[in-house]
């Protein structure tokens, strides 16, 4: 499989989710090379922020812009969509970063169940929608990040919005990129292609960080190491939880199933100490 490098200084960037985060570290690293970046976040001081401490590392500070973007919001998709091609002709790294976390429980409300659905879910596929075209008709091939969650892959309980959503992404990112290698304009070494960030705990926002979570820039490391190789599913481990124990832990969601146990037998007290040996 061919070296895929998202690094190039004549590349252009479009980041979600950019002003905290997984985001802004991802859009460092980008203007620290030279690229040209785009940052979507909800307006305010955030993204201005962040906006400003990328034009100080950039040795192209006319190349870094911000534009105030709800990702859940076709029209505001749109317009970001015209703010990167007008100033820039061209995108060929797209990394739908963006997400909430509203709702709790079975019984949150509706509205939050919503949000989080067009968020989480819809403002990668609208993101897609967008800018994918336009990286195919360029022939130049390009690269897509949606960035995913271990919870939609183990679905702990807790936060079964949160959950629902990023299982969604994961199924919408695996059905994007069979489509992608299969596309007849879409072969060679100039290919679009998608990829599935799962980050493991990680120190987001502007959380306090705590001993054992991953810092965003170690996420991006893996993001970018992962995308060299070639890699559709980029799994991040953290400082408490091994890749091993993440092998571990999605066979046994899988096993659920094949063997016909209760969902989520992890947490069943029928199971939990099997589950327990079998994946710590």
């Amino acid at each position: 499989m061919a070296s895929i490098t998202i690094i190039q200084p004549d590349s252009v960037a479009v980041v979600t989710g950019a002003a905290l985060g997984i985001g802004r570290a991802a859009c460092k690293r980008f203007a620290e090379a030279g690229m040209s970046v785009v940052l979507a976040d909800l307006p305010g001081e955030d993204l201005e922020t962040a906006v400003s401490s990328l034009k100080a590392v950039s040795p192209r500070p006319d190349s870094i812009i911000g534009v105030p973007t709800d990702v859940s919001d076709p029209l505001q998709i749109d317009r970001l969509r015209a703010a990167a091609t007008d100033r820039f002709g061209r995108v060929d790294v797209l990394i739908n970063n963006a997400v909430t976390r509203v709702g709790r429980g079975l019984h949150a409300d509706l509205a939050d169940w919503r949000r989080a659905m067009d968020v989480n879910l819809w403002g990668p596929v609208l993101g897609v929608r967008a800018f994918l075209p336009l990286m195919l008709a360029s022939g130049n091939g390009g690269i897509i990040v949606n960035v995913g969650s271990k919870q939609g892959i183990t679905n702990p309980p807790g936060h079964p919005i949160y959950n629902m959503t990023k299982a969604a992404l994961k199924t919408y990112t695996e059905a994007l990129e069979h489509e992608l290698r299969s596309h007849p304009d879409n072969r060679g070494s100039r290919r679009v292609t998608a990829h599935l960030l799962v980050p493991g705990w990680t120190t987001t926002g502007k959380q306090e960080h705590r001993p054992g979570a991953w810092l965003p820039d170690q996420v991006v490391d893996a993001m970018l190491s992962g995308v060299a190789r070639g890699d559709f599913y980029i799994i991040c481990p953290d400082d408490e939880v091994t890749a091993d124990m993440d092998k571990r832990r999605i066979l046994w969601a899988a096993g659920d199933i094949t063997e016909n146990r209760p969902p989520l037998s992890r947490w069943h007290p029928d199971h939990a100490e099997a589950a327990k040996a079998a994946c710590s």
